[in-house]
């Protein structure tokens, strides 16, 4: 067995469920089924009883389980020690943010840095359409997202922005020149789908599946960058709602940003890896709860 194929198998060990070991470990249940049938045909044996209504452990399932997770817990270690001290100089702490609202961090960032001289804040991006992907791959050590946040390898922080949030529709879009759109429109019109790979629960905060009235929210192209979103808004095909930062960030002559006046405002929070959480980490969290959480 792979190192993967030890993380699925110890993942569907714990939650008994093939759907939710695939969102935990943002593969497709196909793949967890794949990997559990590789390893048993690979043993001779049957690892997990399945039914149309429930998965358990086989006794020989349940020992292998036993067996596999101290060591698996230490190679986690390792890893995790091996991030914090290898490749990523001393004194450097990486922050990723959606683009420009990593700039509304500024306030926060100054005060790091003016408290703690001997490390520099480097910024990194990363999409929406991976969410949490810089931190798993240690790419960033921390990030701001929006709430809420269920991914149980990812320490949920203090919150530090809020806003409001817009309908993205094309210039020419019969929405377009409204002062203001009910979210309830959705079940109108055609929305972005942000990909397979974004957790539903985080995705549907953004971009329900229902209307408050209970209509279905038809998902049209599927955009993975912010870019992508623009030329696909603005081609007509689709609407999307979005934080309001970006009618002062991201201008587009074929877009038109329409405020949504019945949703509540969006959170921003600061979340990191719960195997790399550094000095560096808790004191950026800190100074950030400090400072309070911002209306933007």
């Amino acid at each position: 067995m792979d190192l993967r194929d030890i993380e699925i198998f110890l993942t569907l060990a714990d939650e008994l469920h093939f759907g939710r070991t695939a969102e935990r470990l943002h593969v497709s249940p196909a793949r967890v089924s794949q990997a559990i049938s590789r390893q048993e045909r690979r043993m001779g044996t049957t690892l997990f009883e399945r039914t149309s209504r429930r998965v358990e452990l086989t006794p020989v399932g349940a020992r292998l389980r036993d067996d596999l997770r101290q060591g698996y817990e230490l190679i986690q270690s390792g890893i995790a020690a091996a991030s914090r001290t290898g490749e990523r100089p001393a004194g450097l702490l990486r922050v990723a943010a959606m683009g420009i609202v990593g700039h509304e961090l500024q306030p926060v960032v100054d005060e790091f840095t003016a408290r703690h001289p001997g490390c520099s804040v480097e910024r990194r991006e990363f999409h929406f359409s991976d969410p949490f992907g810089s931190l798993r791959e240690g790419v960033a050590d921390l990030q701001v997202t929006w709430t809420p946040v269920r991914e149980p390898d990812v320490v949920v922080g203090p919150r530090v922005l809020t806003e409001g949030r817009v309908l993205a529709v094309a210039a020419g879009h019969p929405l377009a020149g409204e002062d203001g759109v009910s979210v309830e429109a959705l079940g109108d019109h055609t929305v972005l789908d942000l990909g397979a790979g974004v957790p539903s629960y985080w995705e549907e905060a953004m971009v329900p599946r229902r209307t408050p009235a209970g209509r279905p929210v038809l998902r049209g192209p599927v955009a993975r960058t912010f870019h992508e979103v623009l030329t696909v808004v603005a081609s007509g095909e689709a609407v999307t709602p979005l934080n309001a930062h970006v009618r002062r960030y991201y201008t587009h002559p074929g877009v038109v940003y329409v405020p949504i006046v019945d949703v509540p405002d969006t959170e921003w929070v600061l979340v990191w890896s719960r195997d790399r959480e550094t000095a560096e980490v808790r004191a950026f969290a800190q100074i950030a709860r400090e400072l309070g959480s911002r209306a933007i």
